[in-house]
């Protein structure tokens, strides 16, 4: 508390301001059209706007939890699915399967199926075994896992002469798994000892071993007696379950049961009945379903069946089986054929579409009569220009050929000349300061007769010569794009494709020319982003609202896949087939072909090469495709990529492919068939866009090696073989392996040779090249599914 002698400031200091704010009390309040503390209700009124608007949020995020909490948690949520994987070949995972589900039914009874239901914590659950050794099903069955456990055994931690508790299938698992996007994870701790300190010593060992290769919330659990049983389970309930993001955009069945109904009138097709609990989303009778494995299909019908595995049920029912063992119908939906969305996966393109029609005659009548009234001009043209020559030469060409005739009276060609260096200056701005040496080249290089020392040589020395070059100069590592020009083929045909391009990052190149015949078969966005964001919106507000045809998330569900192929469809319901059959419901535009862009890595358990266009097995999601990909390089700063002829260990690559449409982020997985084997995973990534447009070059890198050097000029050989390509070439800047930037002056001789100036001095043992580019594009595969 201030006393008498607590120093006391001066309320106002009017020494500093100004003469408005001390005459300010002196104003009407009223008058001066301010009210008094207007910016300090300003700030309030913007700071509470500010709570409120943070309140909401907040609010609304409670709602989504606590919906979320009640569709997983509750009594009409779908069962929890737990899927054992075991590490390594000393955890056995069947024992621990029947140990958890004799448990969670609460019975000593056989049980026929993978799903029951525990009255005592309120819970249904699914427990799946993981094949040790077939790593496709391993990852078939993480992606409809709700928790994905993980078995070790404690033999491994103690005993000196046992394998790691991860061995090296278990390695190659965990990193394909942590690709595809994990679920929640748990671990099991299996032949614990019955003693307190050792069993607490070895789970602390298997805590410390296994963390680094599992996430953060991973939980550990011993999985001896029921005691340990009991306590997973009771946090098991009450546990919040996370799962890829990709897995949540889209409603999915997991098959509880397969069948398939064959109509008179098939023609090899089939109606394929896949029974199971609706998850992730509600699903419309009127979308596309993708079956994994054999493609994608329309809905014929909907059933909504009596929920077989109910929690309310006595301890030690059976849970799957009914008492009269008949299928209840509850309600059906029948899609309408109206607002059904059609199975549309190529564009059916039109032949004629691209056609020029040809002129009425009101249109030849209007042409004749403009030429007929155009007024005629005598123009001085080159000495033996033709009329059809003259019709391209316009005022501004004509008047530099007629300067260059009377520059150069004895040159007739003069102004073809003119117009190359033009368009050559155009393109080689980079060495516009040394273009003051061209007129002393042919004093300052060797004539031509003495150039002429290959003029004589027969096709078997030339190679030879070239090869002894290529040896002694090439570097495939450092250049690998460089290829030899062919003697028998002039290079004006056999690279007509090809052209030059003065910069790759800023050289304009149209995405629309010369596009393959397959562009007609697929489809583009004129802007992905939006799309897809409109896509999500719709399937959100399908999920808020109560449609009529609509089947609700947790519901079991019967749905009837129509026009199956019967050999697929026999495969999906062969008693042998040890995976369930998962139905995936298929957003807006997902059956579509485009041109899909995966950003991919080579897997570094393969060691084989992988060459482009090779078929490959694509797992994106829950689809499984075969593919021919494009790899190409990954420019950030760049609309245009470089193709590469293999995938390269240890980096990220581009690659490009024709697949169904899909809505990023979604994981890619990459196998690769081996005869005889089992598929091998080859290469991870992750879907990057869905861009047809999208440029992708082939770089291909001619070779010269000079014969006489002086100064700034050279005379170069071998990297063409006809003077007509020198010719054609000429416009298309070279550089050299040294650093050098530089142009073709001209043809000599008859073998292709030809002078060249570069900015700045040649060195003999240098190596002259010229890049030349081409559009790629993916190959089309022979058939897309085709695996099941």
């Amino acid at each position: 508390m201030a006393g008498a002698r607590s120093q006391v400031n001066k309320p106002h200091k009017t020494r500093f301001a100004s003469k408005a704010s001390r005459h300010s009390h002196k104003i009407d309040k009223v008058r001066s059209g301010k009210p008094a503390g207007s910016h300090r209700a300003a700030v309030k009124g913007a700071r509470a706007a500010r709570l409120q608007h943070s309140k909401a949020i907040r609010d609304q995020k409670r709602a989504a939890l606590l919906k979320e909490k009640r569709s997983s948690n509750g009594s009409s949520s779908a069962p929890r699915v737990i899927v054992l994987c075991g590490l390594s070949s000393s955890a056995n995972v069947g024992p621990l399967a029947e140990d958890l589900l004799t448990f969670a039914a609460g019975g000593d009874e056989k049980l026929t199926s993978n799903t029951v239901a525990s009255p005592a914590y309120k819970l249904r659950t699914t427990v799946l075994q993981a094949p040790y050794g077939d790593l496709t099903s391993c990852m078939e069955l993480a992606k409809v896992a709700d928790l994905l456990a993980f078995v070790v055994s404690a033999n491994s931690l103690y005993n000196s002469d046992s394998d790691n508790p991860i061995d090296e299938f278990g390695s190659q698992c965990l990193s394909v798994l942590r690709a595809v996007g994990l679920p929640s994870t748990a671990v099991f701790i299996r032949d614990l000892p019955s003693d307190t300190k050792s069993k607490q010593e070895l789970k602390k060992a298997a805590v410390s071993f296994l963390s680094p290769e599992l996430p953060e919330d991973c939980r550990f659990y011993a999985a001896e007696t029921k005691d340990d049983l009991h306590m997973f389970m009771r946090l098991f309930k009450e546990q919040h379950l996370s799962s890829p993001h990709w897995r949540n955009q889209r409603p999915y069945v997991m098959s509880e049961e397969v069948a398939c109904i064959k109509p008179g009138d098939s023609m090899g097709l089939c109606t394929l009945l896949v029974s199971g609990y609706l998850r992730a989303h509600n699903l419309p009778v009127n979308q596309l379903v993708h079956v994994s494995g054999a493609g994608d299909f329309q809905l014929g019908q909907i059933d909504i069946l009596k929920d077989p595995c109910p929690v309310s049920e006595r301890k030690n029912s059976d849970v799957m089986d009914s008492d009269d063992n008949q299928i209840q119908i509850i309600d059906t939906f029948v899609p309408d054929p109206l607002n059904q969305e059609p199975l549309l996966v190529e564009n059916i393109p039109d032949p004629l579409a691209g056609e020029q029609t040809w002129p009425t005659e009101a249109e030849m009548e209007e042409a004749y009569e403009s030429n007929k009234q155009r007024k005629v001009v005598k123009r001085k043209l080159p000495r033996g220009t033709s009329e059809y020559q003259a019709a391209w030469i316009v005022d501004d060409t004509d008047d530099e050929g007629d300067d260059s005739e009377n520059d150069n009276p004895d040159g007739a060609g003069m102004v073809i000349d003119e117009k190359d260096h033009s368009e050559h200056d155009s393109d080689s701005s980079d060495i516009d300061a040394v273009s003051h040496f061209t007129e002393k080249f042919d004093q300052e290089t060797i004539g031509g007769s003495e150039m002429g020392d290959d003029e004589n040589l027969t096709k078997e020395q030339i190679e030879e010569d070239i090869k002894r070059i290529k040896e002694s100069n090439a570097d495939d590592e450092e250049f690998p794009d460089e290829v030899e020009t062919p003697l028998d083929v002039p290079a004006r045909k056999r690279f007509a494709k090809y052209r030059g391009l003065k910069s790759f990052r800023t050289s304009s190149w149209d995405p629309k020319e010369s596009l393959p015949p397959e562009y007609a078969r697929i489809f583009a966005f004129d802007k992905f982003t939006r799309t897809q964001k409109h896509v999500l919106a719709k399937r959100a507000e399908l999920d808020e609202e109560s449609s009529k045809d609509c089947a609700r998330i947790g519901s079991y569900v019967m749905l009837h896949v129509k026009n199956v192929p019967t050999d697929v469809a026999s495969k999906l319901c062969h008693p042998s087939r040890r995976l369930p059959v998962v139905v995936s419901g298929l957003l807006e535009h997902e059956s579509k072909i485009s041109v899909l862009h995966f950003s991919i890595k080579k897997h570094d358990s393969y060691e084989a090469p992988i060459r482009s266009k090779e078929p490959l097995i694509f797992n994106v999601g829950f689809r499984q495709f075969t593919a021919r990909p494009l790899f190409s390089s990954d420019n950030i700063n760049c609309n245009k990529h470089k193709m590469e002829r293999f995938l390269h260990h240890g980096r990220f690559s581009i690659a490009s492919v024709y697949a169904p449409i899909s809505f990023p982020p979604v994981p890619l997985i990459v196998l690769k068939n081996i005869d005889g084997q089992q598929p091998v995973i080859a290469a991870v990534g992750t879907l990057k866009s869905v861009d047809p447009d999208q440029i992708i070059l082939k770089k291909i890198v001619l070779t010269g090696y000079p014969q006489r050097v002086s100064k700034l000029k050279a005379m170069v050989r071998y990297m063409f073989h006809h003077p007509e390509d020198v010719r054609w070439f000429k416009p298309v800047e070279l550089w050299t392996k040294h650093g050098k930037r530089g142009r073709i002056k001209e043809t000599v001789g008859t073998h292709g040779s030809m002078k060249c100036i570069f900015n700045s001095s040649v060195q003999q043992h240098d190596t002259v090249c010229m890049s030349l580019f081409k559009r790629a594009f993916p190959k089309w595969p022979e058939q897309f599914y085709h695996q099941i």
